[in-house]
């Protein structure tokens, strides 16, 4: 049954803590067998040079070669093979070669010297899977890796027409190997030789959450029937699984497939579905000023018509609105809350227009380099990711605390995989929904000029608020209180105390994030980011009151080198190529001192 559980066949009593416990044993009466499996690379040769030949299979037909690839056995893999071993030897159960056995294992280092003697991961085991298949389901996501690297088909099929992709899908409950496969462009959409089940129809039934997400972030299609008729969501219903109906459900609405022609067309174009996602705010936020602003005394009629409003929001958010693309709203919030304050400047205040319209200048320029700007994206070609994973792979450092398995590129120090916009950033500090993008090397400095000149602007629209009430408005604040004040200053103009609440809102976020900000980069040297998890990185030193940071030089430099200030030549900041940065070799000397190599 393609269904059950494949396991390798070997003796579970030999392992590599039981042979360290019997270092101090005799081993001259043990067998080449037992070890082979131990390790014990002197008997092995003893027993090679009396005669013993290293092509003969024990009892249950596997060869020394098996039982050294599966105990990672390098040393003794590479002497059986210049003793004539075959490498691609068929044998146990599963009538598998050594590199099966090591593939299942998990053991990257044996299968690369497996490799470079010649092995065949093409070949396929007595279950009908080939080494990437294996490890696939196993959820060896370098092992797989180097396999693709190597030249291995990235849609492979198994004897039952189950592809890697399939495999990690059923067997592996975890964002990799899937989204490492996803990466190298891996159909979504092909249907095994038997049941006709895509990659989406295994995963639901495993029940695999974490990969029906990916799978249908990637596009995969959620009508597509196996041999039966039965669409992914009819075996979620089944199941009785309300994640997966529900998530599978919300899909079909924001793809349209329950719609009228009319509306699928609409929900179908992404571009449309984000200008509505971006529009929202400027009409919202419109409809409350001007409802509030009406000059209609009673306020029932005014609920109707928030409820109103309201409906329209949640019939826009359900028709339109996609999971996928919720980093647009808030980008939406505040270009419409920055218009309408803008509108109200001009229509209602009208002074100091050219400071205002300086302020207004300096916003747009860094808010648009913040939001524009490459923020420092790690970029790699097809063949420059598979030469990465090979090199990094044969050096013994493929590891994902240094490979992004979504990128497939070696990770520079300080950087760090954005999931929102599903790259890697260098010297990454946070993504910012406000701009709609990553705050990195690249656009760093734009974006403190971004939230300088914004809280600029907002104090500014304060104040502007604070001089229209003193001149347009009757109020009475020494006599009645402040309460009786805010009363008269609503009921005055509405639109303009809307609009200086929105500015209340966006000055508490941007006062603090300033100041969090300007405190990370000029006292501590450090990013949100390593702040947030310096306990995950081996640079930082932590105590429980503070952290010290490799990059931290002071205040001054510290400042010099974030912003390069030059001052005509008087400062010579220190620039670092962040995107290409991968190592840190700290100064013994000094002891907190660090050079980058």
């Amino acid at each position: 049954s393609r269904e059950g559980e494949i396991k390798p066949h070997y003796s579970h009593g030999y392992s590599e803590s039981a042979g360290r416990k019997n270092q101090a044993e005799d081993y001259s009466t043990w067998d080449i067998i037992k070890a082979t499996q131990y390790g014990i690379f002197e008997r092995c040769r003893e027993l090679v040079e009396a005669g013993y030949d290293v092509r003969q299979p024990d009892k249950e037909n596997v060869t020394l070669l098996h039982w050294a690839a599966i105990n990672n056995r390098l040393d003794l893999v590479k002497y059986y093979i210049s003793k004539g071993a075959i490498v691609d030897q068929l044998g146990g159960d599963l009538n598998s070669t050594p590199l099966h056995w090591a593939t299942r294992q998990g053991h990257l280092s044996m299968v690369i010297q497996l490799l470079k003697f010649g092995a065949d991961p093409a070949l396929i085991d007595g279950e009908g899977c080939s080494c990437i298949h294996l490890a696939a389901q196993f959820g060896h996501t370098s092992i797989v890796a180097y396999f693709i690297a190597k030249g291995q088909d990235v849609d492979m099929m198994d004897q039952n027409g189950m592809t890697p992709l399939m495999w990690a899908a059923y067997r592996t409950h975890s964002v990799d190997p899937t989204r490492l496969l996803l990466t190298f462009n891996v159909s979504v959409s092909l249907g095994d030789k038997y049941h006709k089940n895509t990659a989406l129809h295994w995963a639901v039934l495993a029940a695999n959450t974490t990969v029906i997400s990916l799978l249908l972030e990637a596009g995969a299609n959620v009508d597509a029937q196996n041999i039966k008729g039965e669409t992914a969501l009819d075996l979620a219903k089944q199941r009785k699984n309300a994640w997966m109906i529900n998530h599978l459900q919300e899909v079909r609405q924001a793809r349209g497939y329950d719609s009228p022609s009319y509306l699928k067309r609409l929900k179908a174009d992404k571009n449309f579905r984000q200008k509505v996602m971006l529009g929202t705010p400027f009409l919202v936020i419109w409809l409350m000023g001007f409802i509030a602003d009406l000059d209609i005394t009673t306020w029932p009629i005014k609920t109707l018509m928030y409820i109103v409003v309201w409906i329209i929001v949640q019939l826009l958010s359900r028709s339109f609105f996609d999971h996928s693309m919720h980093s647009a709203l808030p980008l939406g919030i505040y270009l419409a809350t920055k218009f309408w304050m803008y509108m109200t400047w001009f229509f209602w205040f009208w002074n100091n227009i050219l400071f205002f319209g300086g302020l207004i200048l300096a916003l747009f320029y860094n808010f648009g380099k913040s939001w524009k700007s490459d923020p420092g994206i790690i970029k790699a070609s097809e063949e420059q990711k598979k030469k990465t994973i090979v090199e990094l792979a044969e050096t013994g450092n493929l590891d994902l605390s240094i490979f992004c398995s979504t990128c497939l590129i070696r990770k520079p120090v300080r950087s760090k995989h954005c999931a929102v916009c599903n790259r890697c950033i260098a010297r990454f500090d946070h993504h910012c929904p406000w701009v709609g993008n990553c705050v990195g090397s690249g656009n760093h400095r734009y974006f403190m000029g971004y939230l300088f000149f914004l809280l600029s602007m907002i104090c500014w629209m304060i104040y502007g608020c604070i001089c229209y009430w003193r001149t347009h408005c009757t109020t009475s604040y020494a006599k009645d209180g402040f309460w009786t004040y805010i009363t008269q200053i609503a009921t005055c103009s509405p639109w303009v105390f809307w609009m200086f609440l929105n500015s209340i809102f966006h000055f508490m976020w941007v006062a603090v994030l300033i100041m969090c900000q300007t405190y990370q980069i000029a006292c501590l040297g450090i990013t949100t980011n390593e702040r947030m998890n310096a306990r995950r990185y081996k640079h930082f030193k932590i105590t429980t009151t503070s952290i010290e940071s490799p990059f931290n030089h002071g205040c001054a430099r510290n400042l010099i080198d974030f912003f390069e200030y030059r001052c005509c030549g008087l400062f010579r900041p220190v620039i670092v190529d962040w995107t290409t940065q991968y190592t840190i070799e700290y100064d013994q000397t000094s002891g907190s001192g660090y050079q980058l190599v």
